[in-house]
């Protein structure tokens, strides 16, 4: 390592005094012109993760559904997974470094993790439409040569394309090609092989509004458009032409304020969508004929593709093991559905990507979908070559029809990490494949009205959480009073757990009236203002 040219150009991005930040699950994110260090420094922690693996490692410039002056950054893992935790502990400390101690901590950093400085380090750069994202993207870039890495930059992708990638790359080429075209050719041949099943049930089903939240996935499903069959009629909307990325549009302000974005044009029944800023959260909705608007969340789109995969499942008659992982934001509704009336597994873990994704990796068939429309299905090693040699050797049809199917759902699923153009593709298929109408679909199950409120407190540390977050341990006495709460409603639950990035206690509550759920929620708002500190008014109804 060349300490000399490392001073010089950690000199030329040097890091605002008193700053510190955290890498949490969105890896790191703030105001855009306070990352121009942090971009510097994750290029040369990619370089030290990539020789440390012997692999390509990714760096996504984003900061996802956040307001557009604001950035981010995240690396990805070899097989297109999110960071090792033990390196979000490095990228924490690099990232906090006085200038005069860098060096000292990239020793340490290949000291603790067995890096092997003579091994040849690969990085696979993307970032998204943000106004800041190419300067600090070539930030990046400086960090990743100071230290002799190689690197390939796909410039403006999607999230979720990248983490594909870098998969495809690591493995050398058996999940799919490692450009741009390569993941177009793959998504949309194994989404034409499944519609080619379905029942033509006229233009009219096919017909999807996309609101692209001003960003990225405008670009690249353009891009697409011609990959994809006749029959698919997809209509772009806020695409980033005229507005601001995120602003009052996108999968998170649909699902938080659940009302449609501005500049989308709704008729009555008609199937609309929402990605997020980096395109790897998607949500739908409709209006109905009373116009009266239906969210389709995470929770309904985990439960569509439950029923899908079960059918198959069971046709194709092998003892596969399927479930479903959810977080405690998890409507009650769907989780008993699931469980009650569809017969799957249901297993809740904490809030987080990356905690869903482990659970999930436990299982045959893996489905998990945070309700904010983040998600996607896994499949075992195993059950994958079982479903692959059944589509091509098994005689009986149906059998052999079913596991082609599979094939294809396999296919067309980005396995690394939850990906909106991916998750459209598969609903949209399976809709044409069951001839179901977005109403049919949102009809499976009713949703229990809930609401989530936040109180400001002085330490959100003074909450901790056990049983996925759905109890409290701390403060004394907190959970006791939870409970007696709950216990005055119909079909009632409420929790509380502390935000990862600021002192705020979120709250969710739900129950069998809307009414019921904003009272609780306001009565639980309150024993958590009183018991954990809260900081100014006490919450108001």
């Amino acid at each position: 390592m060349d300490s000399e040219a490392l001073k010089k150009y950690s000199a030329l991005h040097p890091k605002p005094a008193g700053l510190t930040l955290q890498y949490g699950t969105a890896g790191f994110r703030t105001k855009a012109e306070q990352l121009d260090h942090i971009m510097f420094r994750m290029g040369l922690l990619a370089v030290l993760r990539s020789k440390a693996v012997v692999s390509t490692i990714g760096i996504m410039v984003t900061a996802s559904h956040n307001p557009e002056e604001d950035n981010g950054v995240k690396l990805v893992d070899p097989l297109g997974e999110m960071l090792h935790p033990s390196w979000e502990e490095y990228a924490t400390q690099l990232a906090n470094a006085e200038e005069r101690e860098l060096q000292k901590i990239v020793t340490e950093i290949c000291q603790k993790a067995a890096v092997n400085q003579h091994k040849d380090a690969s990085v696979f750069i993307g970032r998204d439409t943000r106004p800041s994202s190419e300067k600090l993207s070539q930030s990046v870039i400086d960090g990743i040569s100071v230290l002799g890495g190689q690197y390939h930059d796909y410039g403006l992708v999607t999230t979720p394309q990248l983490h594909y990638m870098v998969c495809c790359r690591n493995t050398q080429g058996q999940y799919g090609k490692a450009t741009l075209e390569g993941y177009y050719e793959k998504l949309s041949r194994a989404f034409m092989e499944l519609i080619k099943q379905s029942p033509s049930s006229g233009e009219s089903q096919r017909h999807l509004k996309i609101d692209c939240a001003n960003g990225i996935g405008a670009l690249k499903l353009s891009e697409m458009e011609p990959y994809f069959p006749k029959e698919v009629l997809i209509h772009l909307y806020n695409d980033g032409t005229k507005e601001k990325l995120n602003h009052l549009c996108g999968a998170d302000f649909v699902k938080v304020h659940q009302k449609p974005p501005r500049g989308l044009d709704m008729k009555p029944n008609e199937r609309c969508c929402s990605f997020d800023g980096d395109a790897d959260r998607i949500v739908y909705y409709y209006k109905d004929a009373t116009g009266h608007f239906h969210l389709i969340d995470g929770d309904k789109i985990a439960t569509l593709i439950s029923i899908f995969l079960k059918d198959l499942l069971a046709k194709v008659g092998q003892t596969l093991k399927m479930a479903v992982v959810q977080t405690a934001y998890a409507n009650g509704s769907s989780t008993r559905y699931l469980e009650e009336t569809l017969k799957v597994p249901v297993h809740c873990v904490k809030t987080g990507v990356k905690h869903l994704h482990h659970k999930a990796q436990e299982f045959d068939v893996g489905v998990y979908f945070e309700a904010n429309g983040h998600g996607t299905v896994l499949f075992s090693k195993a059950a994958e070559t079982k479903i692959r040699q059944l589509a091509k050797e098994e005689k009986d049809d149906e059998k052999r029809e079913a596991a082609k199917v599979l094939e294809n759902v396999i296919d067309l699923i980005n396995q690394t990490v939850g990906d909106a153009v991916s998750d459209m593709l598969v609903i949209e298929a399976i809709l044409a494949l069951k001839g179901l109408t977005v109403q049919q679909w949102d009809a499976v199950y009713t949703d229990l009205p809930n609401r989530l409120l936040k109180v400001q407190v002085a330490d959100r540390r003074v909450i901790d959480t056990t049983d996925a977050e759905r109890r409290a341990v701390t403060p004394p006495g907190l959970q006791e009073k939870i409970d007696a709460l709950v216990k005055k409603y119909k079909l009632s639950r409420a929790f509380v757990r502390p935000s990862g990035t600021e002192d705020v206690v979120r709250i969710y509550a739900e129950a069998d009236t809307q009414e019921n759920a904003d009272a609780l929620a306001h009565e639980v708002s309150l024993a958590v203002y009183h018991l954990a500190g809260g900081k100014g008014a006490p919450p108001q109804p």
